[in-house]
């Protein structure tokens, strides 16, 4: 099963949701020859429930995932900052990620973010799979927390955006944080559209659609992971992309139109 650990459903965080765009997206990813995704929306995203109330009404309840007409495999799960600076990733049922955002409702502007303890404490209430989404980015302090703190976390993210920035130097600052923590390596995307798909993912050994089967597969390491021969060009291609859909929605044109039009051509 090859999945990406960290994907989005929309653009960008402050556009409104595009359910042709979120189709789009899974079509996509599956011709990239995904399996499977972890779709860790933005917590503080235009629409979060709208985006996963759509999702879950035209897809296949199997486990813990959504499955799609054509067979695509979709965990339910949402990136979550933190008051330090810096992101997190958790997923698990849907029922779960839907409640964890309700309760996240007063903590959604940079003013109100919670602290990392006080998040991973509410994280701790429910069986969700929780990780560092990207930990060495710049703006973030993940890194910097006591590690008593740091050892409350499942997995860390090897992150598409910074691989393409910098690959040997991602890699090794994620292995020693890997071999430090004793925290296994899951790696995500982290894209926001199509192009960005299949730049890194992970392939386990077996097929899973529940939250525990999956991090049992990651426990006894019975995955590897894989990266594009043109990683940076795949990101660098996504971001491109991205600008200028967001560029014609500011301008006040449709990018969705214009997007799939040419996708038709």
């Amino acid at each position: 099963m090859k999945i990406d650990f960290h994907t989005h459903a929309k653009l960008a965080k402050k556009l409104p949701f595009s359910h042709e765009y979120t189709d789009w997206l899974f079509r996509e990813a599956k011709r990239s020859g995904l399996d499977a995704l972890c779709l860790t929306e933005h917590f503080n995203t235009l629409g979060f429930q709208e985006v996963y109330r759509y999702i879950a009404g035209r897809c296949t309840r199997e486990g813990d995932s959504l499955v799609t007409e054509d067979g695509f495999r979709i965990f339910p799960g949402m990136e979550v900052d933190i008051a330090e600076g810096g992101h997190t990733l958790v997923t698990g049922p849907l029922e779960c990620i839907l409640e964890m955002n309700e309760r996240l409702e007063p903590h959604k502007t940079r003013e109100t973010f919670l602290s990392f303890e006080e998040w991973s404490d509410m994280v701790k209430q429910y069986p969700v799979l929780f990780g560092a989404g990207h930990p060495y980015r710049e703006g973030g302090h993940i890194p910097e927390l006591p590690d008593e703190l740091l050892d409350r976390f499942m997995f860390l993210d090897i992150n598409g955006k910074d691989l393409a920035r910098d690959c040997e130097g991602t890699w090794k600052q994620m292995r020693e944080m890997s071999e430090r923590l004793e925290k296994p390596l899951v790696a995500g995307s982290d894209t926001h559209q199509s192009f960005q798909y299949g730049c890194v993912y992970n392939v386990f050994e077996n097929a899973v659609n529940t939250t525990d089967a999956l991090y049992r597969e990651i426990r006894k390491k019975k995955y590897r992971i894989e990266m594009s021969d043109d990683l940076a060009f795949k990101v660098e291609t996504a971001g491109i992309l991205k600008r200028s859909l967001k560029e014609i929605h500011a301008l006040g044109g449709d990018y969705v139109s214009v997007l799939l039009k040419g996708a038709e051509i």
